[in-house]
């Protein structure tokens, strides 16, 4: 049984686990290509944007982990058993191209700022290294121990954290336009707009989260109760917080030192990272760099778990990062061709950040489709049973769902 700390911050570190996790992966290379791409293009105008995205995300995230706690399925297997096979292929169809591109994408970019640190290796030697890497780590590891190493990896987001307090910013400017939105129907403002909700509200981690949560309830033997719940709420809403920190101060960064130098328009993730070295010094240069890479190595293994449990749902295979490779032979071939494939598009033509932005507008696209199955769930009494939404959650969970839907609408009706 595990002792009881009497240092309030280790017992409430003991109690973050999925949702933390979750909500740093969230701030993956593909997210931190579009909040520095918002920064730089629109300076500090899009800092109230956490501020919205915050309770959205801790909306949906928690609908997730409820699922997967109160059903002990993840999210696809819920869908499976409860809905037509329609609609089954229809999140497949949705979800597994945006899951892989987003794959592909954060590892040509974590490939392409791993050059920039050493430059005499090549960028696809680095990306093939990390694959191979975070292969190695998902398939012969324990779920315990990668979780455990996940944890700690979210604590590399406060690099970016600290870069704002090492350069010159206005933050009256800042606070401003954090408390009066700006808004606007141009084009590249509203690919901005649709990218950062698309980022935030991300449909791999609706599986992710769902999973993870299934997952724990099985190491720890929980007893779905309302204290169980608590915790969970509380875990969901530190990892979302963690999150949107995170992504208020890269946009800051960026709208700070880009955009003040009339640098607009950034088009790899690694020039983000240069384009900074001569206005604020290595050091926090540096900073920016392994932040991509650590985030990379966080991200992946959760984008390429959420395809694993989704194609494992489907098919009622044997699943979980707690089995070996034997005893879930389907689970782990998923993932790493999901990882290979994401490979491969390092030579489709396609520039990783070209790549990491619109992974980020499709995701914008599709959320809403998903999001509306997933309130149709939670408000199943013959699915939740006692634990279905709460008027509260309804009300949020629409407005997320009408803020997205509006988002995405906007974009294809007057950006396109």
């Amino acid at each position: 049984m595990r002792s009881k700390s009497r240092n309030p911050l280790t017992r409430i570190w003991r109690k973050l686990g999925p949702g933390l996790v979750t909500g740093a992966s969230d701030d993956d290379p593909s997210g931190i290509a579009t909040y520095s791409q918002a920064g730089a293009a629109f300076g500090t105008q899009l800092l109230w944007t956490p501020l919205l995205t915050y309770p959205l995300m801790v909306a949906v995230q928690e609908m997730c982990a409820r699922i997967g706690m109160v059903t002990g399925h993840g999210l696809m297997g819920v869908i499976r058993q409860h809905y037509s096979p329609w609609v089954v292929r229809l999140v497949l169809i949705v979800s597994l191209p945006s899951i892989l591109l987003n794959i592909g994408a954060n590892i040509a970019g974590m490939g392409a700022v791993g050059a920039m640190l050493v430059p005499s290796v090549p960028p696809f030697l680095f990306s093939i290294a990390f694959t191979a890497l975070l292969l190695y780590a998902t398939v012969v590891w324990s779920y315990r121990r990668i979780a455990k190493v996940m944890k700690w990896l979210c604590l590399i987001l406060f690099c970016y954290v600290l870069i704002p307090l090492m350069i010159d910013t206005d933050w009256w400017v800042a606070l401003r336009n954090t408390f009066i939105p700006t808004l606007s129907s141009d084009k590249a403002f509203l690919m901005a707009l649709v990218g950062i909700l698309g980022t935030t509200i991300s449909p791999y981690l609706f599986f992710w989260q769902a999973s993870m949560e299934v997952e724990e309830r099985l190491q720890r033997g929980l007893v779905v109760d309302r204290k169980v719940i608590g915790d969970m709420e509380t875990d969901v809403r530190s990892g979302m917080l963690l999150s949107n920190v995170v992504f208020y101060f890269i946009v800051l960064t960026c709208g700070t030192v880009l955009h003040g130098v009339g640098m607009t328009s950034i088009e790899t993730v690694d020039q983000a990272a240069e384009a900074l070295r001569p206005l604020v010094g290595n050091m926090a240069h540096a900073l920016f760099a392994f932040g991509v890479i650590g985030t990379g190595f966080l991200a992946i293994p959760v984008l390429g778990g959420a395809l694993s449990y989704m194609m494992a749902e489907v098919f009622d295979w044997p699943e979980g990062l707690d089995k070996k490779f034997h005893e879930a032979p389907g689970f782990y071939i998923t993932l790493i061709v999901a990882l290979v494939i994401g490979l491969f598009i390092l030579f489709s033509g396609i520039t990783p950040f070209q790549a990491l932005l619109w992974t980020a507008v499709l995701y914008g696209v599709t959320a809403p489709v998903l999001i509306a199955l997933i309130l149709r769930i939670c408000n199943d009494r013959r699915i939740m049973g006692d634990y279905t939404n709460s008027r509260r959650q309804n009300i949020v969970a629409v407005i997320t769902l009408v803020v997205m839907t509006a988002a995405a609408m906007a974009l294809l009706l007057f950006g396109v």
